[in-house]
């Protein structure tokens, strides 16, 4: 006993701190000061009314309840000088849990964890090799942290323990050796793909210095300088590289092998020329240069990008552009026409909405076959398709096509997609529908094509007005769609709302389209009151929103953070007032987060007029391999160098190239991978990776082993908790675990040979998509059922996400931006 208490007077001491004294009197147990006055309050819990003791028992029991945290630190620390870094602190407390020694040693603690990280391993993974393979990508997702080879020895062994391997240090030993292997043979990739790239690099140097001025071009071509001007101007020679001068002149560099090739143009380019140009003698056929005719033709295909798709060219293609605002019936105007036709095609923007249009048409009796990105069905005998605009098929001629959200032709990721799609689809009748921004871009388009085009405007069927003034938290109401612009806000204002009893629906980017459309099922329904979303409701989505209330007025765009422009704020606010379930829509602003006359004038802005009317293009494969035969390389890299530096100009009147960063970096990363053809590296470039989720270097893995003739398994789940008790990390691990199966998917159904089991891999998917809608689902019953406090006057706090971004509203310090891909 404390001698600090012995001096107490017994008769005023509390029952709970008597109590105490005795038990610690009768046990001999020490107590350390500080644990007193919790043990008081643990005590006093269970002291019967009047009395003043407890048995030995449940003091064991309460001295238990107070050290718990403390042994879970200690466990933390035991596990971390063993290199079990996997371990985390839910584990420690787990184990903590089950000790009723009130004293236990490090051997006790240790051997309380034994169960706890035997189930949690085991639950990794269906066999020994996936369970690490899995507890690599967690421990990777939540710290990015790599284990060194000790770390990974010591997992091994733990694994190994878990699922009662019966020679554990060959288990590990096994893994020893295939980590040792991955990492000389990345070491070797890395190595091989510097060399080339440094190859490419020089080979582009010299092309550069083979490059000759202006003044040359009349002495190659033996015509006058007159002469090489107008057909400069005319576009017929290319000028290979414009070096920017002083005084805002520029030096114009041509490559003579290019020139050279064009020389038998000339008596053509004469005769249409002035009658002065027609009498200039023709320049002698040297004999000595390499030509190259018809691939230079192909890889000049970027600058007569419509010549490049001949289906659709050899049709007489009919278009009616269908413009109108959201909630104006485009889709239904276009669906009836497509119904009624023959054969068709629907491409949509998103995987969810090609699922819609093939619904539509089935409902109408149509049947319809699916294609995206990492899906296909089917359907026997069926002459219409709905697919993603990526996925756009170009020898199949139909009678009718809809290409549908036509405004993201100035998207910077994926513009290039729908000028391949408007100029490409083989429809002798082609819709395509959109916003009102995107007419001057569609009207370009068809004349670059040499379409005629309808036009069809539409108006909204019910109102949209701007709230006069701002909302706060506590007067959200049913049928109210909640908009903030990431993940991580969404899901704060999703907590703050949950806690006041609030049912609250979620979508964002990071789900799957089932998830998405499984949450838009529960607020249409009634099961939510509040949709909390990203611009990921701004397409697509049959939601019954009466209000759309915004929580923030800037966005991230990848860039910069730069306010909501109108066209954003129309295509998210008009998803309010759906017609036929709501008279008229509302779009309001969160209190403390902007002034309601920024929605005003947003909802009355006119549409903006494009910077740049010159549709976003890039190669296809086989732009790739013409240019890869023209400068004599199989390196990918080499050929996307050229791409940007030369085969399209900057200042190309009707064309620009679309932004590859992406492909560019994984055909960089790629390069040291051997034995895979230009073709196949031009595939990988395309997948839709995160590269925030360390995406690229997994690509290059996968790639290897495809390369070395391996299969490469799809990614499996991990361990999945019961969905009552996920919280949000591992709700985050499901959601990038999915990402990667998407990406797995879209490889298989291109590499068949190299990724198998797809059938294992669509289970997953199903199984992570279940688990995702579940903990979403439970997260918001559990959190009904243990809170119906009301929202206290002073709870209109601004949105909770904006923790840990930059003063401007940027990513945190240290984030990459990311560029999202579909």
């Amino acid at each position: 006993m404390s001698s600090e208490f012995s001096d107490r007077d017994a008769s005023t001491a509390a029952p709970a701190a008597l109590a105490l004294d005795a038990a610690i009197a009768a046990t001999g147990l020490h107590v350390e000061t500080r644990e007193r006055p919790k043990l008081e309050r643990v005590i006093a819990r269970t002291l019967a009314p009047g009395a003043d003791r407890v048995d030995d028992a449940t003091f064991r029991a309460a001295l238990c309840t107070v050290r718990r945290k403390p042994w879970g630190s200690r466990l933390m620390d035991l596990t971390r000088r063993a290199g079990q870094v996997w371990v985390t602190r839910a584990d420690t407390e787990a184990a903590a849990k089950t000790v009723e020694t009130p004293e236990p040693d490090d051997a006790t603690l240790l051997a309380a964890l034994t169960p706890v990280l035997h189930e949690k391993l085991r639950a990794q993974g269906d066999t020994p090799q996936m369970a690490v393979e899995n507890i690599r990508s967690d421990l990777f997702d939540g710290t990015g942290r790599m284990l060194s080879p000790g770390e990974l020895h010591t997992l091994a062994l733990a694994v190994a323990d878990a699922f009662a391997v019966a020679d554990p240090a060959a288990f590990a030993a096994s893994l020893d050796a295939a980590e040792s292997s991955r990492k000389d043979r990345d070491a070797r990739i890395e190595d091989t793909a510097r060399a080339r790239r440094r190859e490419e690099v020089q080979r582009l140097r010299e092309w550069e210095k083979s490059l000759v001025p202006f003044s040359d071009v009349p002495g190659l071509l033996r015509c006058s300088q007159r002469e090489a001007l107008r057909w400069i101007a005319e576009n017929r020679l290319p000028v290979a590289r414009r070096v920017p001068q002083a005084g805002g002149q520029e030096r114009w560099e041509f490559d003579p092998t290019e020139l050279m090739a064009l020389r038998q143009n000339l008596p053509e380019w004469r005769r249409e020329g002035p009658e002065s140009d027609k009498r200039a003698p023709l320049a002698p056929d040297l004999g000595n240069k390499r030509v190259g005719n018809a691939v230079i033709a192909q890889v000049a295909a970027l600058d007569r990008y419509a010549a490049h798709f001949r289906t659709a060219r050899a049709l007489n293609r009919r278009i009616t552009l269908v413009t109108g605002p959201t909630n104006s019936g485009k889709s239904h105007t276009a669906l009836d026409a497509l119904a009624r036709a023959e054969s068709g095609l629907a491409l949509a923007p998103l995987r969810l909405l090609a699922h819609e249009f093939r619904e539509s048409l089935t409902a109408r009796g149509v049947p319809t076959s699916l294609a995206t990105g990492e899906e296909r069905i089917d359907v026997p005998g069926s002459r219409h398709l709905a697919a993603t605009v990526e996925m756009c098929p170009l020898n199949n001629p139909v009678d009718v096509a809809i290409i549908d959200e036509a405004q993201m032709l100035t998207d910077p990721d994926r513009g290039a997609a729908w000028t391949a799609a408007i100029m490409g689809a083989p429809a002798r009748h082609l819709f395509i529908l959109g916003a009102p921004d995107c007419i001057p871009m569609v009207r370009r388009i068809a004349e670059l094509c040499g379409d005629p085009v309808d036009e069809i405007r539409l108006e909204r069927k019910s109102p949209l007005v701007a709230a006069e003034r701002a909302v706060s938290l506590p007067e959200l109401q049913k049928h109210d769609a909640l908009i903030a612009f990431s993940r991580r806000e969404v899901l704060d204002l999703r907590a703050l709302l949950l806690a006041h009893g609030k049912r609250v629906a979620v979508v964002y980017g990071a789900l799957s389209p089932e998830v998405r459309r499984a949450e838009a099922q529960r607020f249409n329904n009634g099961d939510a009151d509040i949709l909390i979303a990203t611009d990921a409701i701004g397409m697509g989505l049959n939601l019954t929103i009466r209000r759309v209330v915004f929580a923030a007025l800037r966005k991230y765009d990848g860039n910069q953070t730069r306010d909501l422009n109108p066209q954003e704020v129309k295509q998210i606010g008009g998803r309010a007032g759906r017609f036929g379930k709501h008279e008229q829509g509302v779009v309001a602003v969160l209190e403390g987060v902007g002034s309601p006359s920024f929605i005003h004038a947003m909802l009355a802005a006119p549409p903006q007029p494009i910077e740049d009317m010159r549709p976003q293009v890039q190669p296809d494969a086989d732009i790739v391999q013409a240019v890869a035969a023209e400068i004599g390389s199989d390196s990918l890299f080499g050929v996307l160098v050229r791409i940007r530096r030369a085969v399209l100009r900057r200042d190309d009147p009707n064309y620009r190239l679309a932004n590859m960063e992406q492909a560019f970096a994984i055909a960089t990363a790629l390069e040291g991978v051997p034995d895979l053809t230009l073709a196949q590296r031009w595939v990988y470039a395309m997948c839709p990776v995160d590269d925030r989720d360390n995406g690229i270097q997994r690509l290059v893995h996968w790639a290897a082993d495809h390369a070395a003739g391996n299969s490469v398994p799809p990614p499996g789940t991990g361990r999945l908790p019961p969905a009552e008790r996920a919280e949000r990390t591992e709700l985050e691990r499901a959601e990038k675990r999915h990402k990667r199966l998407v990406a797995w998917r879209w490889l298989a159904l291109r590499f068949p040979e190299a990724y198998v089991n797809r059938e294992d891999a669509e289970e997953t998917t199903a199984r992570l998509n279940d688990w995702i809608e579940d903990v979403l689902r439970q997260q918001s019953v559990r959190a009904r059922a243990t809170s119906a406090s009301p929202f206290r006057p002073d709870s209109r706090a601004n949105p909770p996400g904006r923790r840990g971004a930059n003063r401007d509203g940027g990513p945190p310090k240290g984030k990459r931006p990311h560029r999202k891909r579909r």
